[in-house]
Formats: C-alpha cells, sequence, structure tokens
C-alpha cells in the first residue's frame, strides 16, 4: 500500500490538525476549519492557532455554516499549484478559492498527487481523451487539459462548473467540456454512446445528490458506478484514479472493486491512502484510493 502527501506546494501548508478542527495556509491566509479524521489532540494550542488564523468556520449544521473573522482577509483569492512536470517546462495551475457556506475553500490539496499522476501519464499520448466525475472546482480537469488532453468534466453543480471554468481560464488554458449532470447518468450515457476514454477520475462523496435531485450513497451506488466506468475504459491504455473519502473504507475497497478488470486486461493495480503532513508532525488521513494504470 502506498501513502501520498503533496511535498513541493508552497501555496499550501497543514500547520496543525486535532481536535476534529484542522489549521491551513492557503498563500497568505490561514483557515480553521472542522476535520472529522482528527480524532487526537492538537499540537498546538488553541491561542496559538487563533493567533495565526485569519478566519474560522463555525459550523451551523452538519452541511452549512458561517465564516468568523480574526483578521482581515479578502473573501475571495488565488493560489498556484506547480505541477510534478517531467517536461523542461514547469506546468502551473491557478485556483481562486473563497469562503463558502459549506466549510469549503475551492480545492482539496491531497488531490496534488492525483493531478500530478494524471499529467504525467497523458503528456505525450496522441490525442488522449480524459473524464473527470463528481469534477469539483477542476484540478484533475485542468491537469489533465495542461497535458494536452480532451477533457470533459462533469459535476452537478452548475455554480461549482462555472469555478472550474474561471480555474481553467485563470491556468491560461481552454477548451474543457463541462456537463452539468449527474455523474452515473452522465456514464451509462457514453456508455450507450460507445464512447471511450484513455483516463477517467472519480472522487465520490459519500452522501450526494444530482442536478434533478438524484440520490448519490457512496456505500448502496460504487459498485453500479465502478461497472459502468470500466465499461467506458479503454482497455489498451488507461489511467484510472478512484478515491474514496469515507470513514469507514479501507484502502481494500477499490483494490477489490479494480482487481477483476486489472486481471482481465493485464492492468497495474496499486492502492494506498492520502494524506497531508502537518507542520506540528502529524499525518492527517484524507482518504483511500485505487489506481489502474496501463501504458
Amino acid at each position: 500500500m502506498e501513502l501520498l502527501t503533496p511535498t513541493h506546494w508552497k501555496d499550501y501548508e497543514l500547520i496543525d490538525c486535532g481536535d476534529f478542527e484542522k489549521l491551513e495556509r492557503f498563500g497568505k491566509y490561514i483557515t480553521i476549519r472542522p476535520e472529522p479524521q482528527a480524532v487526537w489532540k492538537k499540537i498546538y494550542t488553541q491561542a496559538e492557532w487563533e493567533k495565526q488564523a485569519h478566519v474560522k468556520f463555525i459550523s451551523k449544521s452538519s452541511s452549512s455554516g458561517e465564516w468568523k473573522m480574526l483578521k482581515k482577509m479578502p473573501e475571495q483569492w488565488h493560489i498556484e499549484y506547480p505541477l510534478n512536470s517531467m517536461q523542461l517546462r514547469t506546468q502551473t495551475l491557478d485556483f481562486r478559492l473563497g469562503l463558502t457556506s459549506f466549510k469549503h475553500v475551492g480545492i482539496f490539496p491531497e488531490q496534488a498527487c492525483n493531478w500530478d499522476v494524471i499529467h504525467q501519464f497523458l503528456v505525450g499520448l496522441e490525442k488522449p481523451k480524459f473524464l473527470n466525475l463528481f469534477a469539483y472546482t477542476g484540478g484533475a480537469s485542468i491537469a489533465a487539459r495542461a497535458a494536452g488532453a480532451d477533457v470533459t468534466h462533469v459535476d452537478s453543480i452548475k455554480q461549482v462548473v462555472s469555478w472550474a471554468n474561471e480555474n481553467m481560464q485563470n491556468s491560461h488554458l481552454d477548451n474543457i467540456r463541462w456537463m452539468v449532470d449527474d455523474a452515473l447518468k452522465f456514464v451509462k450515457k457514453e456508455q450507450r454512446r460507445g464512447n471511450l476514454y484513455q483516463g477517467i477520475i472519480l472522487d465520490p462523496p459519500a452522501f450526494g445528490h444530482g442536478p434533478n435531485g438524484e440520490k448519490w450513497k457512496l456505500e448502496d451506488n460504487i459498485l453500479e458506478m465502478i461497472d459502468s466506468v470500466l465499461q467506458i475504459l479503454d482497455t489498451k491504455q488507461h489511467l484510472l484514479i478512484l478515491n474514496a473519502y469515507s470513514l469507514g473504507f479501507s484502502a481494500l475497497v477499490p483494490q477489490n472493486l479494480l482487481k477483476p478488470f486489472a486481471t482481465k486486461n493485464k492492468s497495474n493495480l496499486s492502492i494506498g491512502e492520502l494524506f497531508l503532513e502537518a507542520k506540528s508532525g502529524v499525518n492527517l488521513p484524507l482518504g483511500v484510493w485505487g489506481r489502474l494504470e496501463k501504458k
């Protein structure tokens, strides 16, 4: 099993985590946000946390809350991520961040490991097609586009897709195909059309809804989703990444879901966890993953 964490990102830092919270720096600004995985005690004191932080998220319900300003900062700002590229010229992704009512700021930093994998796999392939499901603000989409892929980005929330489009433009890229759709419905439509992709990533939530109220529950729907996704994955040449951020999931879950395809198609299968290493010395687990790769 492989443990992955971003290692070369100057614009992001996990400073400390514990007591169900995390202290993070995004560019110049430091946030305090809830974190259900951080069941241990903080390393730094609460006073040290609040002395550093610009803003703290206060939960009002399980799905929303508000930000308490501790120091002056803008509600929107930008950070950059330099892809770990094998090319001579570094590819830089630009993300617009913002303080949302759902505790998120527009990026999942641990996913940077996957952006590097995607970019390195796709660079040099002849006109690869890439599909990003549950695509959020498009980190994987723009990493794939930076590698020259024909990219389709699927998310159920129109405002989030618009945000991803903004990130694409800020990164000096273009021509990503934007789809506001239910991920499973879209995959089944692609299956009927006979479309194949050389790269696919899916990062499904534990719970969610499609644009027309379609219900998603990870444990109930992941098998159908994976079975459908594997039908549109090019068996000759492919990269598939499945992320699962769920308190109850082991890395053996994606392994068991993907192993039959790997065996049949002689694809390399790897599994592991994503985590962030805090400045304080603790490691924060942020989901398990499985990866199929064949070149």
